[in-house]
């Protein structure tokens, strides 16, 4: 499946599965969903957060792709972390 149809829900099952345990962090809740792209491992996850008693959620998508799920799952933590440090609350704007 292409990049464009994960990234606006074309074909293929709407569910994302998540790579290892979701993560705490500042607030907010990071789960790793890389998915194969081309044979490797494209960078993608969904940050997710309580605000206001309603629970939103950014999909992070990178160009990165690994070999491995577990670099792929590692290097999605780290820019979560990285837009969640930059942007906090704003990244649901």
């Amino acid at each position: 499946m292409s990049f464009w149809k994960r990234l606006f829900g074309g074909g293929g099952s709407a569910a994302e599965e998540t790579a290892g345990e979701p993560v705490e962090y500042k607030g907010f809740t990071i789960r790793p969903t890389p998915f194969t792209e081309g044979g490797q491992y494209q960078t993608c996850g969904v940050i997710s957060k309580e605000v206001g008693g309603e629970v939103k959620e950014h999909r992070l998508i990178r160009a990165d792709r690994f070999a491995s799920k577990e670099d792929a799952v590692e290097t999605t933590l780290r820019k979560a972390r990285q837009v969640i440090d930059e942007q906090g609350d704003r990244i649901f704007s």
